[in-house]
């Protein structure tokens, strides 16, 4: 399982960023300082370290020199937002620089994105009988595998990822097919028909009136 650092002293903050990667189906452990976050990174192993700048005992800046020693990339997340802080940010090491107050949709989606940039994206998903290789973009259920086609496999991720939450098409659309929605709904709704059929899905994966798709887990 991956496992993250969050380095931060505002426990509101540190505790939302656990909840919600957490969620995603990562390991958290939290620091509030940043003597604190080096001696957990001495102790043990992390794929990934969220730094606030302004730490107490020893600043972001400081311990994300420290950071890159041990060869973890980082993110910054910090209420300082100017050009040059951010600029300084980047050129210090982090991988990504995130400014307060920010949404956790799009926190995870850049957390994501720099996990796979080093290789170390969730290798497996599970939910019910279903299991994802995100690695190999293999589906099994029940230990067999089913064979989805590409749009079958990206959508499947598109709606783990964004689970219990209501979906407009247009938003499915546009994230699956890259392409702007057009207003037909032909397209998603027979994926989705298909999907439920081969994953048995009926009861997990459910209509929303008048919008469109949410799957329950």
């Amino acid at each position: 399982m991956i496992k993250i650092l969050i380095a931060e002293d505002e426990r509101p903050i540190s505790d939302l960023l656990c909840l919600a990667l957490t969620g995603e189906g990562y390991r958290c452990e939290c620091a509030c300082d940043g003597g604190a976050a080096a001696d957990m990174i001495e102790r043990g192993a992390y794929d990934l370290v969220l730094i606030d700048i302004m730490l107490p005992v020893v600043d972001g800046y400081e311990l994300l020199e420290y950071v890159k020693l041990c060869g973890i990339p980082a993110i910054f997340i910090t209420a300082k937002t100017s050009v040059p802080d951010r600029v300084r940010g980047l050129r210090a090491g982090a991988e990504d620089y995130i400014s307060k107050p920010f949404e956790i949709d799009e926190l995870v989606a850049r957390v994501e994105t720099v996990l796979r940039r080093y290789g170390k994206d969730a290798g497996t998903i599970e939910f019910g009988d279903i299991k994802i290789d995100v690695r190999s973009r293999i589906v099994t259920k029940k230990g067999t595998e089913v064979a989805l086609t590409a749009k079958e496999y990206d959508l499947l991720l598109y709606f783990y990822r964004n689970r219990n939450k209501a979906l407009y098409r247009s938003q499915i659309y546009a994230t699956v097919w890259e392409s702007d929605y057009l207003g037909d709904s032909r397209t998603v709704d027979l994926h989705v028909q298909r999907l439920r059929h081969k994953l048995a899905l009926n009861g997990t994966l459910v209509s929303v009136y008048k919008i469109g798709y949410r799957l329950d887990v």
